[in-house]
């Protein structure tokens, strides 16, 4: 499990906690982006990210492009389908020199699940599941299909 700060609560044996930290004195700091390439070196089964707020989603996107399946993460977003633009713009600021439409197909290929959980006063919930079918370049539009849409009842 990675986060910027410890917050996700899992309780579960054969976990380890990996805790992002802003330099302090002479110790150095830790980014999210290198506890995810460390985190790697630990062959895991799932890697669990806390929240994608910047360049990470890169090496996150590199690590589901090689075959870690097991991985869950958090992005903000207002909708799932927002939550695929919101990743995109995480992997550009990695200042990587990829190509928009690369970035947006190297995604629908990693990505399965979309889940949209809505927070209102005093409650959250599920609201949408969209599963990722894939990406088409010539209209720059994602093919999602969805699982689960909450009706509004609340």
């Amino acid at each position: 499990m990675i986060e910027d700060t410890a917050e996700i609560q899992v309780r579960t044996p054969n976990l380890v906690r990996f805790e992002a930290r802003s330099a302090d004195g002479s110790l150095p700091a830790v980014t999210i982006r290198e506890l995810l390439r460390a985190s790697l070196r630990h062959r895991p089964d799932r890697i669990i990210l806390g929240e994608i707020r910047g360049g990470e989603a890169f090496d996150l996107l590199q690590l589901l492009n090689t075959g870690h399946s097991g991985t869950l993460s958090t992005v903000h977003a207002n909708s799932a389908a927002q939550a695929l633009s919101r990743f995109t713009t995480c992997v550009l600021q990695s200042e990587m020199e990829l190509p928009y439409r690369a970035i947006k197909s190297n995604i629908a290929d990693s990505l399965h699940l979309i889940v949209h959980i809505e927070r209102r006063p005093g409650r959250r919930f599920v609201s949408a599941i969209l599963q990722v079918q894939g990406y088409n370049p010539e209209s720059d539009l994602y093919s999602l299909t969805p699982v689960f849409v909450r009706k509004e009842e609340l």
